[in-house]
């Protein structure tokens, strides 16, 4: 799927930020949740959008819910691609910030 980047909210950098720390690894939404301390009705539109636009792929955890005592786990992981396209997201995003004006210099 061919799609423009997400825009660069706070908590979607938040997001990126947590799944760049170690883009190999599965994360969870709980995880990921814990590690922002943004809420679930937050993060998870946030990582459907990823996916949409193929910077995260996802799977279900492997396990039997019963043995586990949990129900299995959505596991979202950065794609190659989508860990590329994020850190030059997050690096345009980054350059704009520096180029806004500081509050102490604006005049009413």
């Amino acid at each position: 799927m061919v799609s423009r980047a997400p825009r660069m909210t706070g908590p979607t950098r938040a997001v990126l930020d947590v799944l760049l720390a170690d883009p190999e690894a599965d994360h969870y939404g709980l995880a990921i949740g814990a590690a922002t301390r943004l809420p679930s009705g937050t993060i998870h539109p946030i990582l459907a959008r990823l996916e949409g636009v193929d910077w995260v792929s996802s799977t279900w955890e492997d396990i039997d819910p019963s043995e586990a005592g949990r129900p299995r786990r959505r596991l979202y992981r950065l794609t190659d691609t989508g860990a590329t396209k994020a850190r030059a997201a997050l690096a345009a995003a980054d350059a704009r910030r520096a180029r806004l004006p500081s509050p102490a210099t604006v005049t009413p």
